[in-house]
């Protein structure tokens, strides 16, 4: 029975009320509490509690103003006290010819190098002046005039650069009697200051729990009124339309059922298939991987319908990361570091962070156990200097023969990790039903053929070398015509943009003529041989992977350089500084260099993101958002 207008009218009331109880938490120091119950029928009757808002604010505004007037106050007698402490050993009482009738008098603190310059302007001025205390740099002067005189004295006091002290009117006689004076008023002031305090306190504790529940029913009322206005209107109707995931749905409509029999409800599932850019994504809420999600949302919000990256991530970052940092200590250390942080223990303002660096810290001593690292210590140096044998669980980066076997795993991860975000890829296209990017797509089947055809040959290449990869000597080794297999789907590549529009229902080929024939294939060419340096860049960018982990062990060989042969306390005080270093700066650049292997190599391959963020009404505001 309420039209938009009225209901904009009621929202702004509810507001103004609002604001008022937060203003009245605000002057007791208490914090704005939306706590309450959800289960409410009708919106509360802002009349109702108008009385009750009245009275606890004439209450609290009483006490606060006087608190303020008296605060104001204690500021002022600080400031005359800071005045007159200067000349508070001058024995004169100063005060007697505060409200002369015939003499014009000034008292301050002059620069002693313009003593004579102010003597010169008052040279042809009848004026007396005294040096009430003296002092190399500022004395205390008094100077005095006619009163017919003042506005010459005063602009000649002025070009001196002297500094006026005010006297306080309700006091009298000497600087020291009037300092004494003001320290007792100051003190009083203090005490009533205090008792003000303790009786605002003594309200706070009193309406506490009053002002709460009126701000939750204020404040869930105004979130309704707004809600309302947005609503759609017919004349005897109104029609709200939304979304809600489908697991509230029957919840939601048993609760809309109870609120009224009449009323009508139509829902319309949303395919995962087609484009749905003004779909909303509620992501999980798995506290866990919200510092992964984090991440991820960082890159891009995922769109409706297509797959979630932060379980992969949530898998490929901390391993990633720990196998360029492997080292048990240092592991730990970032471990503990990482949990501290997400409970607010230290570094409170980067506790969205702490768990991401717990499990990086994790992964980090995982591979340090592999590694047979601890603390940069490897080797004869752990039983040298530790005094306890620790043999690596798989095999030391920094050996000579090692070296290369790193580097070989690490593209063999790669590759593992590209195949596998081709397949997610695919995966999207399927539940989207995009046929044409499924097959002729940046990661659809025909370039996923032409990958494997790509290490096919490149195993081939490399054989049995040191750097060979595993996978790719894997495949090489299939009795399949490999070289065919490439030149057949480097040519599907190479003309996918118009087997793709084909699909589509547009023209394969833009443009007509001899001129834009030849684009096209001057253009497709060119969309060929940049597939195949992506490919070859995006494997071989894992190679950071392995170089990492040398360097890493490098890095720590070269602490040792530093610190000596000799356990003594310069030894380990560098030990201690160095792993110090490689955990802060080093750790960084891993971190940095791990987010541009998912945000540059494997996320493109599959994730396109622009999703909308799904956002329901809410009675209370998210902590995430305050």
């Amino acid at each position: 029975n309420l039209g938009p207008s009225n209901w904009q009218e009621k929202a702004a009331g509810f507001s103004v009320m609002e604001r008022r109880i937060q203003t009245i938490l605000q002057t007791l120091n208490l914090a704005d509490e939306f706590s309450g119950s959800t289960d409410f029928e009708t919106m509360v009757d802002l009349e109702s509690i108008r009385p009750a808002v009245e009275r606890i604010e004439e209450d609290v505004k009483g006490t606060n103003d006087q608190l303020n007037a008296e605060r104001k106050r204690l500021e002022q007698l600080e400031s005359q006290l800071h005045q007159l402490e200067p000349i508070a050993d001058v024995n004169v009482e100063v005060s007697g010819l505060r409200n002369s009738n015939f003499l014009h008098s000034v008292l301050g603190i002059i620069p002693a190098a313009n003593v004579s310059r102010l003597e010169t302007s008052l040279g042809r001025v009848p004026h007396v002046f005294f040096t009430l205390r003296e002092d190399s740099q500022k004395p205390v002067v008094w100077l005095l005039g006619p009163r017919s005189n003042s506005d010459i004295i005063d602009r000649a006091a002025k070009s001196a650069y002297l500094n006026p002290l005010t006297v306080p009117e309700e006091f009298a006689g000497t600087p020291a009697e009037i300092t004494a004076a003001i320290r007792k008023a100051i003190d009083a002031s203090k005490q009533k200051i205090a008792d003000l305090t303790s009786r605002l306190a003594n309200l706070a504790g009193t309406h506490q729990k009053e002002l709460h529940g009126l701000l939750w029913d204020v404040h869930v009322s105004r979130m309704l009124a707004d809600a309302i206005v947005r609503f759609g209107q017919l004349r005897h109707t109104y029609v709200v339309v939304g979304w809600v995931p489908t697991a509230d749905l029957q919840l939601l409509t048993q609760r809309l059922k109870q609120a009224s029999p009449e009323i009508l409800i139509e829902t319309i599932p949303t395919e995962r298939s087609g484009h749905h850019s003004n779909v909303p994504v509620a992501l999980t809420t798995n506290r866990w991987l919200r510092p992964i999600q984090m991440l991820v949302t960082t890159y891009g919000r995922p769109s409706y319908g297509e797959l979630d990256p932060t379980w992969l991530m949530a898998i490929t970052f901390p391993l990633l990361y720990g196998a360029m940092f492997g080292d048990l200590g240092q592991g730990l250390v970032l471990l503990v570091l990482g949990l501290l942080i997400d409970r607010g223990v230290i570094l409170k303002s980067m506790s969205s962070l702490g768990l991401l660096i717990a499990y990086c810290g994790a992964s980090a001593a995982f591979f340090g156990l592999l590694y047979g690292s601890i603390f940069g210590f490897e080797g004869h140096l752990i039983e040298e200097y530790l005094h306890f044998h620790f043999e690596p669980v798989w095999l030391s980066p920094i050996e000579g023969e090692n070296i290369l076997t790193v580097l070989r795993v690490a593209i063999d991860a790669g590759i593992i990790i590209l195949m596998l975000s081709f397949l997610i890829g695919m995966f999207n296209n399927i539940r989207a039903k995009d046929w044409p990017h499924l097959v002729f797509g940046h990661t659809g089947i025909v370039m996923f053929i032409f990958y494997i055809a790509f290490l096919a040959l490149l195993g081939g290449f490399l054989g049995s070398t040191a750097i060979g990869p595993a996978i790719a000597n894997a495949i090489a080794a299939l009795p399949l015509p490999w070289t065919v297999i490439a030149i057949v789907f480097g040519l599907l590549v190479m003309f996918s943009g118009a087997f793709r529009n084909a699909m589509e229902g547009h023209r394969p080929v833009e443009g007509s003529g001899v001129g834009g024939c030849m684009m096209f294939f001057v253009q497709s060419f060119m969309d060929l041989f940049e597939s195949v340096i992506s490919l070859l860049s995006n494997t071989l960018s894992f190679v950071r992977v392995g170089a990492f982990a040398v360097a890493h062990g490098g890095l720590s060989l070269a602490i040792f350089s530093l610190a000596g042969e000799e356990p003594n306390l310069g030894f380990w005080i560098t030990i201690i500084l160095g792993n110090l270093f490689i955990i802060g700066f080093e750790g960084l650049i891993v971190g940095i260099q791990t987010m541009r292997l998912h945000y540059y190599e494997i996320l493109g391959k599959f994730f396109h993101g622009g999703g909308m963020r799904f956002e329901p009404l809410t009675l209370t505001p998210r902590k995430e958002d305050v």
